[in-house]
């Protein structure tokens, strides 16, 4: 699975990529907004957006990249590993099921 974190902390980042590796996920993570988001996003399969720790400009054009594809966006107040670990526990079992059937 390929997930697209926007937001969090920027001394976090080699942990967020740990995690998702851990739950055999593909990241990527934009904690500030840069040039070329539009293009760097690529097509993943989940967004994680953590609103506490990015701007609305951040989250309005990384929507505007997945907008009218199939991406489910995940929308956590939290940046912390453990709100992360939530997240992949939700969706990764989701997707292993729905994969079995």
């Amino acid at each position: 699975m390929s997930v697209v974190i926007v937001g969090g902390n920027e001394c976090m980042v080699r942990e967020y990529i740990n995690l998702c590796n851990n739950y055999n996920c593909r990241a990527k993570v934009f904690c500030k907004m840069r040039d070329g988001l539009k293009n760097k996003v690529g097509s993943p399969e989940l967004m994680i957006l953590f609103t506490n720790t990015t701007s609305h400009k951040m989250v309005k054009h990384a929507l505007s990249e997945v907008k009218g594809r199939d991406v489910k966006v995940e929308r956590c107040h939290s940046s912390s590993l453990s709100a992360l670990r939530s997240i992949l526990d939700k969706h990764i079992t989701e997707a292993t099921l729905c994969s079995r059937s």
